[in-house]
């Protein structure tokens, strides 16, 4: 298939296929950096002290994402993108955690934290989404 993978929506009411040449072509790559650049920024306001602790860790968490959906995309064969979906996936529930425990220790305000955790939320949609998608043309090839 020539570095390309066709990919179906998976929005409600969409089945619409297109050919991804490129992983920022992705619409869950490019939520997935809007998600990473939001929780720099929510973080600049964290205690200094926090720098090497939730700072550090909700950052790591949340690059780690577009970066991994990345790496899939340029991979090979659909199980492994699969397989780095899936570390993705695991990336974004690591983020939300340190979200909520930040909100729970009074590092983030409620009112900070509730975009970031819907982004999350429709990030995690959106690689459902992919990961369906992938699943059934990996089930169609075989």
């Amino acid at each position: 298939m020539s570095g390309e993978w066709r990919v179906v929506s998976g929005e409600k009411n969409k089945e619409s296929t297109m050919a991804v040449q490129h992983y920022r072509e992705l619409k869950v790559w490019q939520a997935a950096m809007d998600l990473a650049v939001q929780c720099y920024q929510a973080t600049r306001g964290f205690p200094k002290d926090e720098m090497f602790g939730m700072t550090s860790q909700i950052r790591r968490a949340a690059a780690s994402i577009p970066a991994n959906i990345a790496e899939g995309q340029g991979r090979r064969h659909t199980k492994e993108f699969l397989n780095f979906l899936g570390t993705a996936r695991g990336s974004l529930t690591e983020l939300e955690t340190h979200l909520l425990l930040s909100q729970r220790v009074n590092l983030l305000k409620d009112k900070d934290a509730a975009p970031l955790l819907s982004l999350a939320d429709e990030v995690g949609r959106m690689l459902s989404g992919l990961r369906r998608s992938l699943e059934r043309r990996l089930a169609s090839d075989e």
